[in-house]
C-alpha cells in the first residue's frame, strides 16, 4: 500500500511537506500542493482513514446495533438515524453479532445506539463505565454515558386491550414476542394487568415476531374451534400477517369471526384484506431521537431520555 513516505521521496520532498498538500494547507505554494496531490493520484495513495481517526480521537462514525435486519421496520429506524445523523456530519454502521461489539472499546465508533437484546446490559455498563457514550433503545438504564429512547409500550398495550374490551370480549389471545425481547416483555406484563384488572380471560400463546410464529400461533388457537368472535392481539404486524395467512381457507372470517389488532403499523399490513388494525408510532422519529441523543452526549451535553409515544390505527379487522 502507498503511503506518504513513498509520495515524499517520489516528489522529492518532505513527509510534513506531502502532509500539508494533501489537507490543503496553505502553508505551501498552491505549486507545490497540486504536483505533490498529482503525484499521489499517480501512485493510487488511499489515505488511511484508521490512522486520521488515532489521530483526531474522532471517526464521526456511530454504530447502530440491531437484532435483525429485515424488513421495512428496521428500514424506517435507520432511515430516522441516517437523517439525524447527516446534519451533524456524522455517518453510520449497521452492526450485529458479538464480534462487532470491539468496534466500541477500539474506539472505532464515536457512539453506539442499541436495539439488540443479544447486547448484554452488563457489557453497556462495562462500557459506559470506561467512557463509552451509549444510546439504547430497548432496555431501561440510568448512567451518566446512556441515554434512553424508549418505545411507549405500555400505552400502546393498554390502547389494544381498551379497542377489544370495547367489543365486550370473554377471552383474548396474546400472541407474546421473544422472551429476551424489552418490547415484547413490557407488552406482555402491560397486556395481563389490564386484563386481570377487568377480569377476562386470557391465554398467552408463544411468538418470536416473525410471520411463521403467528401462523404457528394460529394453528394452535383454532384446532379446539374456539367460540367465536375470537379476540387475538398480537405484539407485531409480522404475526398478524402469519394469523392472516392461517385463515385464508379457513371458516373464519376476519373483522366477522375472528378480531386482531396487530403493533408497528407496518406498510404491509395496510394492504392486508381487511385492513389490519394496530398500534402505530413513527420509526423514523425513533431514529432521529436515537441520533440525537448520542449526537447530545458527544457534545457534553446533558439530553434527557424520551419515550416515542403511540396511537391506535383504526382498521376493518376489528370493526
Amino acid at each position: 500500500m502507498v503511503g506518504i513516505k513513498d509520495i515524499a521521496r517520489e516528489a522529492g520532498v518532505s513527509i510534513s511537506t506531502v502532509s500539508y498538500a494533501l489537507n490543503g494547507s496553505q502553508k505551501i505554494t498552491a505549486e507545490t500542493r497540486e504536483r505533490v496531490k498529482a503525484i499521489a493520484d499517480e501512485l493510487n495513495y488511499v489515505p488511511n482513514m484508521a490512522a486520521r481517526s488515532l489521530k483526531r480521537q474522532q471517526t464521526n462514525i456511530i454504530g447502530v446495533y440491531l437484532d435483525g435486519h429485515g424488513g421495512t421496520f428496521y428500514g424506517e429506524l435507520l432511515e430516522g438515524v441516517r437523517k439525524g445523523l447527516k446534519d451533524h456530519n456524522y455517518e453510520m454502521i449497521v452492526c450485529s453479532g458479538q464480534g462487532s461489539h470491539s468496534f466500541v472499546p477500539e474506539c472505532m465508533i464515536d457512539g453506539a445506539i442499541i436495539l439488540d437484546w443479544s447486547f448484554s446490559t452488563e457489557e453497556i455498563l462495562k462500557f459506559a463505565d470506561r467512557g463509552h457514550l451509549l444510546t439504547v433503545l430497548d432496555r431501561e438504564i440510568v448512567h451518566q454515558n446512556v441515554r434512553q429512547v424508549l418505545l411507549d409500550n405500555l400505552g400502546g398495550a393498554t390502547l389494544a386491550i381498551d379497542k377489544l374490551m370495547e367489543k365486550k370480549s370473554r377471552k383474548i389471545f396474546l400472541i407474546a414476542g421473544p422472551k429476551e425481547s424489552y418490547d415484547g416483555k413490557c407488552r406482555l406484563e402491560t397486556s395481563i394487568t389490564e386484563l386481570e384488572r377487568f377480569n377476562v380471560k386470557y391465554e398467552v400463546m408463544d411468538g418470536n415476531f416473525t410471520e411463521e410464529s403467528g401462523y404457528q400461533a394460529a394453528e394452535k388457537i383454532f384446532k379446539n374451534n374456539p367460540t367465536k368472535p375470537v379476540d387475538i392481539f398480537s405484539f407485531n404486524d409480522e404475526m398478524a400477517i402469519g394469523i392472516y395467512k392461517y385463515l385464508e381457507d379457513k371458516q373464519y372470517t376476519v373483522g366477522k369471526d375472528v378480531r386482531i389488532i396487530g403493533f408497528d403499523h407496518s406498510k404491509i399490513g395496510e394492504y392486508l384484506q381487511p385492513r389490519l388494525a394496530t398500534i402505530s408510532y413513527s420509526k423514523q422519529r425513533w431514529g432521529m431521537l436515537a441520533a440525537e441523543k448520542i449526537i447530545q452526549l458527544i457534545n457534553g451535553e446533558n439530553p434527557i431520555d424520551e419515550y416515542i409515544r403511540t396511537t391506535y390505527v383504526e382498521g376493518d379487522s376489528n370493526p
